[in-house]
């Protein structure tokens, strides 16, 4: 059975994103096991954080606990990711748990003419998001996720699935979000 990582950046309760999220899982199947960033938030790193990391990377001991998202994620064979778009990307939560995932020698390492290369198992990256209003210049969160994914993890596919305008006045919000739900039922996972 595949290992399915569900990396929830939802934090509003009801959030909309999460019904999409939902039935991603469903349709995927299998047991998810789920990163809830709303109940346990990746933090920042710091300096001293920053440093204790990059001894132990040093020193090749990817043991400690700090390691542990990073050897998960690169553990999964799909990586479903729901975020709602704020500010044109996603909420700071997420950009704190991606960074404890990018750890040299775990999620990629780089080769001798200094290319990322991916060390993931992932056969693909599912992100989902919705807007209150348009996604402007395209969604930028997940052309970041997308970017990281492909460049440095080395997962081969990336889809998005979303709903937008949701919050415009006027906007029959069931009718967008049962068009999201029918385009992932349609979608070939």
């Amino acid at each position: 059975m595949e290992k399915i990582l569900f990396v929830n950046a939802c934090i509003r309760p009801g959030s909309r994103t999460l019904t999409l999220a939902r039935r991603v899982l469903e349709r995927l199947g299998g047991e998810a096991e789920e990163v809830d960033l709303a109940r346990r938030p990746a933090q920042p790193l710091t300096a001293g954080a920053l440093a204790e990391r990059d001894a132990l990377i040093g020193a090749g001991d990817f043991t400690h606990p700090m390691f542990q998202p990073a050897r998960q994620y690169a553990a999964a064979d799909v990586i479903v990711v729901a975020a709602p778009c704020w500010d044109m990307s996603f909420p700071a939560v997420l950009k704190a748990y991606l960074e404890s995932v990018m750890v040299l020698g775990v999620t990629f390492s780089y080769s001798p003419e200094g290319m990322p290369m991916g060390l993931c198992r992932a056969r693909e990256l599912i992100y989902i998001t919705t807007a209150g209003g348009p996604l402007a210049a395209g969604d930028l969160g997940y052309q970041y996720v997308k970017a990281l994914a492909r460049t440095y993890h080395g997962i081969p596919r990336t889809l998005c699935f979303g709903a937008e305008n949701l919050d415009v006045q006027g906007a029959d919000v069931e009718a967008i979000l049962d068009g999201a739900l029918a385009e992932i039922d349609g979608a070939e996972l």
